[in-house]
Formats: structure tokens, C-alpha cells, sequence
């Protein structure tokens, strides 16, 4: 029988947590920096600053208290275990699962991303250091078989694959999702260079990563590449700039209309998720028709940045890649859904 934790000390070890991470000296860093880099290109200095500044941000005790306050936590908890298989787009993508299975008191029964093991097992790494008795609350599998209730991410194809097998069970299965940003024209030089950070932060690959603008006319253009040129270090990636030169080349072949600055190509298309070296915008007239089309596909929509007096519930300039531990993922509550397990 697995000792129970009790619930003020789940939520001290993960508030502790979020202190070290906040609190990481510079050369214990760049050692993690390292170790990341070694196993997945993507990962870079930039990146891994930032997935660790948005785990703290979760962590942070006012917002795990703010949180925590609009449940109700039962006294004693029979444990699940539930299965959560995490993917690997941007460092520690799967972190928010974990923190939800092991705060409501149930065993997180974990397969890894290939592509994030490094990362994540560190993070959970820290967490045993802080909390021993979640070593028995924390287990790493390859196979994900029998468990209670799962959790798991992944593309349309996986989830569809998720859903064969996993279907039966309770389960939160999410597939994709893209973000978007809607540009009044009046947005100041700050706005759109924060802007630049939700757009270019992990290169792209996370489902907060804006991979679409609307906008009212193509003058705006103009003055967002130039604004955005002070994000060329996104070139030095190899595998981005791969990308960016793939489509480009397309794009010429084809005869394509496009916009180019050297590192990013913007595209005048319908569609919501842009290519990696790409952003697609689309024009708009009425603001009222524009939010009631992006609220008929808002299951395709991770979040809306613009202007809160633009469209209510928007996330603000520069935040998207830095939600809170209310924010869920795919707008399921995956606090609720583990506390009905119980």
C-alpha cells in the first residue's frame, strides 16, 4: 500500500520546487543546458530558459493557491494510477499533467517523449529530491498498459490512436491545436515585438505558438517583418532555417505570393497552421464576424492573443507561452476530471 501524501505537503513540494527553478545558478544551468541540447537540437539555451520560467510561473505559491482554492480535496484518497503519455514538441510539455495527477493524490504512471526525456526526467528529478515519498508516487514506463484512467497528447493521427486504445478507460486525449493572434493596426512597437516572442519561442512548434495573424490591411505587413527582424537568432537553428528554406523554395517554384524577411516567409492563407518558417495571415473587415468565425472553430484554437478590449479572454501580447496552472490545455479540466476519479 502506497503511503499517502498528505494534501499541504503536495502542494509544498511543488511550491519548493518552483523556488530551486526560479533560483537555478547559472552553472547548474548551463550543465542542463547541455545534457538537453545533446539529446534534441530544438532545445535551445533560449527554449529551455523559457520552458523553465513558465514552470515557475505555474509554481509560484499565490498561483498554486489561486488554483487550488476553486476545488474541493477530499480528505483521504484512494489512489489511481493514471497513464500519461507526454509529448515532446517543447521542453516539459507534460509537466502541467504530472503536477495535476500527483496534486490530487494519485500515481502518474509516465511514458516520456524520445524527443523530451532529458528535460522532464530532471524536472521530476528535482521533485523526488524535495519530496522522497513521490518516488512511489511517480513511475516511468515504456509501456503504458492496464492503468486506471490516461492522459495523453499528441497529433490528430496519434490521437485518433489514442483513442482506439485508450478510449475505454477515462481518459482526457488531446490532438492539435495552433494559436492565433488578431491585429487592430494600432498596436504599439512593444506589442509587436512581445508578439514576436509568441510567434518565434520554441520555433514555432507548441500549440500556444501563434502560427496565424489577422489582420485589416496588408500595410501592417511591412511593419511587423521590420519589427520582427529582432528575432534572426531563430536562423542559427539549423533545422529551422531547413524549414524556412524548404518553403521559401516552394513557395518560388510555385509562384506563390509571399512576404520575406531573410528567416521568416508570411503568407496570405485560409488555413490556420502554418509550416515552421511561416506565418499565415488573412484579412479581416468586421471585427464582430472575425470573433464569431474564430468561435466556430475554436476547437482548432488554443488561445487568442490581441488586445483584452479586442476580444475578451484574449491572452496579452508576449504572454501566450507563459499560462497559469488554471490555463488547461485544450480548455479540459484536467483537475476535475482526476478529482472524479477518486
Amino acid at each position: 500500500m502506497i503511503a499517502e501524501i498528505p494534501f499541504k505537503d503536495r502542494i509544498e513540494a511543488f511550491s519548493r520546487l518552483g523556488e530551486f527553478i526560479s533560483q537555478l545558478d547559472q552553472v547548474d544551468q548551463e550543465n542542463l543546458v547541455r545534457r538537453v541540447q545533446n539529446q534534441n537540437s530544438w532545445f535551445t539555451e533560449i527554449s529551455i530558459q523559457s520552458a523553465l520560467k513558465g514552470i515557475s510561473i505555474i509554481l509560484d505559491r499565490k498561483n498554486l493557491d489561486e488554483w487550488l482554492s476553486a476545488y474541493a480535496f477530499p480528505d483521504w484518497v484512494i489512489p489511481k494510477t493514471v497513464g500519461i503519455l507526454m509529448a515532446g514538441n517543447i521542453p516539459g510539455v507534460g509537466f502541467h499533467d504530472l503536477l495535476c495527477v500527483l496534486i490530487t493524490g494519485h500515481i502518474a504512471s509516465i511514458k516520456l517523449s524520445s524527443a523530451d526525456s532529458v528535460f522532464s526526467k530532471w524536472i521530476i528529478d528535482q521533485l523526488i529530491r524535495l519530496e522522497p515519498r513521490f518516488q512511489n508516487h511517480i513511475q516511468i514506463e515504456e509501456m503504458l498498459k492496464g492503468k486506471d484512467a490516461y492522459i495523453a497528447t499528441g497529433s490528430d493521427n496519434s490521437a485518433r490512436y489514442f483513442n482506439y486504445y485508450f478510449g475505454k478507460y477515462p481518459s482526457i486525449i488531446r490532438s492539435n491545436r495552433t494559436s492565433v493572434a488578431v491585429l487592430t493596426g494600432q498596436e504599439s512597437d512593444e506589442e509587436l515585438e512581445k508578439l514576436g516572442w509568441d510567434i518565434f519561442l520554441y520555433f514555432g512548434l507548441g500549440c500556444r505558438n501563434v502560427s496565424k495573424i489577422f489582420i485589416k490591411n496588408e500595410e501592417q505587413l511591412q511593419r511587423l517583418l521590420g519589427i520582427l527582424e529582432r528575432f534572426d537568432w531563430v536562423a542559427s537553428n539549423h533545422k529551422y532555417l531547413n524549414n524556412y528554406e524548404y518553403n521559401k523554395s516552394i513557395y518560388l517554384v510555385n509562384n506563390e505570393p509571399h512576404l520575406d524577411n531573410g528567416f521568416l516567409l508570411l503568407k496570405q492563407s485560409k488555413d490556420l497552421v502554418s509550416p515552421i518558417g511561416v506565418l499565415f495571415y488573412e484579412l479581416y473587415e468586421n471585427e464582430e464576424k472575425l470573433l464569431k468565425d474564430l468561435k466556430e472553430i475554436e476547437a482548432k484554437i488554443q488561445c487568442i492573443v490581441a488586445s483584452s478590449d479586442q476580444v475578451h479572454g484574449a491572452v496579452p501580447f508576449g504572454s501566450a507561452q507563459y499560462p497559469g496552472p488554471g490555463e488547461y490545455a485544450d480548455k479540459m479540466d484536467t483537475l476535475k476530471f482526476l478529482l472524479e476519479l477518486s
